[in-house]
């Protein structure tokens, strides 16, 4: 992969930005796959960007190994299995740009569905989310999504956000969840030959901005409330969704 150097600079940007939103800032996360399907296929996107978001999972799982909420990890979990199935089986039947399309309205809607819930309230049973079957039908669109795109922060984000967990839990739960749901797609693209040696020759050289990111985002998380921490998530995730539409329409 022999790259221009303006296009190794937004890698490198994309790298830092995994780090930051794996250990401290989980709304930027969207930022990266939006900057990887820029500069790459759809397809060869997701394959070259698994292996830099594993490496931002192993480093936030060192920071937040003690503080997941258990009872979330295993609902969502075995799920997550089910969705990266289905993701892989559909990754070989979408062209790229509809993947891309497809994708982006689907976390619009959970954007759309979170701001009813806080506006609607009774309509929007605070109740549904802890109910299993809801964390189960997380557990697949989420590595569904994740599986086709590397695009299931938004909806984490805003399942987590509505546990009403706190900043910790909320981190180690998403860190966890991840970092099992990152390790178990690797075969499978592995498989379809977007995880190959050429993308991990350039893995490395971007993995540096990876551990910076983790290290700058840890430190910004530390100094962020938990009111503003949500404000960030959501605002972020918002801000990204509408780029994603706008690069998959144009």
């Amino acid at each position: 992969m022999d790259f221009e150097m303006w296009r190794w600079c937004l890698f490198a940007v994309a790298a830092l930005i995994i780090g930051m939103s794996k250990s401290g800032v989980p709304g930027l996360g969207i930022l990266n796959v939006a900057i990887f399907q820029i500069l790459l296929d759809a397809k060869d996107a997701v394959g070259f960007g698994l292996p830099l978001l594993v490496a931002g999972d192993l480093c936030s799982l060192l920071i937040y190994r003690r503080d997941p909420d258990w009872k979330q990890v295993s609902r969502l979990v075995p799920w997550a299995v089910v969705g990266v199935i289905l993701g892989w089986l559909a990754l070989g039947a979408l062209e790229g740009n509809w993947a891309r399309v497809s994708i982006s309205l689907l976390i619009a809607a959970m954007l759309g569905l979170h701001i009813l819930r806080q506006k609607y309230p009774k309509l929007m049973s605070d109740a549904l989310p802890h109910h299993y079957a809801a964390a189960a039908t997380i557990g697949v669109i989420a590595a569904f999504v994740s599986t086709l795109a590397n695009a299931a922060g938004p909806i984490m984000i805003l399942y987590l956000l509505s546990m009403r967990l706190p900043k910790l839990a909320f981190m180690g739960t998403s860190v966890y969840f991840f970092t099992f749901l990152n390790l178990f797609k690797l075969p499978f693209l592995y498989h379809e030959g977007l995880v190959n040696f050429g993308s991990l020759e350039a893995n490395l050289k971007l993995l540096p901005f990876v551990l910076a990111g983790s290290v700058a985002g840890f430190l910004f998380a530390k100094k962020i409330s938990q009111n503003w921490f949500e404000r960030v998530a959501f605002w972020l995730t918002a801000a990204a969704v509408v780029y994603m539409l706008y690069i998959s329409f144009v």
